[in-house]
């Protein structure tokens, strides 16, 4: 227990890692990617007032922070340390405590939370994304899509804690990994309603 509190609050810690801001500032421009653009530290937004490069450098990071909480959580309490890290790391990056950084969306520390603990999802998950990418309908309706993928990667989860599937490099399924995975599911969710509501109410006072 004692194990996976500690690989909770590493976790939490690596998740809190502002890389938009220090993409920015290694980028040498005056740029604060939590107010300017769309406002969300993300990687979409880092490209689209940085360049590409610039984006991906932020993906990567995000993306990092959680597989990386993963590993040490594993090596510290085995498959539930590695489960309750990273997610503890998506928490981080959605909810930070300090100033300064707003927090972003989660998808890409997902991915590198799925990398960590569920790495037989993920081309499943990556799979879906390209489709909702190209499709009008999901596009306009980004709330239900990462629902419907969210909800997925529970319930996938879930059937391979149950029956023990194989999970190619990743920690063997426990009732961990489902919980873990609805967890960051509700954080980035919850995420993306909120910039939904901010949204329509943006166009509401105009």
């Amino acid at each position: 227990m004692i194990r996976s509190v500690v690989a909770s609050a590493f976790g939490y810690a690596a998740g809190t890692l502002a890389s938009a801001d220090l993409v920015a500032k290694a980028a040498g421009r005056s740029i604060d990617p939590n107010t300017d653009g769309s406002g969300n530290p993300g990687a979409a937004n880092v490209a689209q007032l940085l360049g590409k490069r610039a984006g991906v450098a932020v993906f990567a990071l995000d993306m990092g922070k959680a597989l990386v909480a993963g590993q040490v959580g594993r090596s510290l309490a085995g498959p539930t340390g590695a489960n309750v890290a990273a997610a503890a790391a998506v928490l981080g990056h959605c909810f930070p405590v300090q100033r300064g950084f707003s927090g972003g969306k989660g998808v890409a520390a997902s991915f590198g939370q799925m990398l960590a603990t569920f790495p037989a999802y993920l081309p499943v998950d990556l799979a879906l994304g390209a489709v909702a990418a190209k499709s009008d309908f999901w596009k306009q309706r980004p709330v239900a899509t990462i629902g419907a993928t969210c909800g997925l990667w529970t319930a996938l989860a879930s059937v391979s804690s149950a029956r023990r599937l194989p999970n190619l490099w990743g920690p063997t399924p426990t009732a961990a990994m489902p919980l873990a995975a609805a967890v960051s599911s509700a954080a980035i969710v919850w995420r993306f309603a909120d910039e939904a509501r901010r949204a329509a109410a943006d166009e509401q006072a105009e």
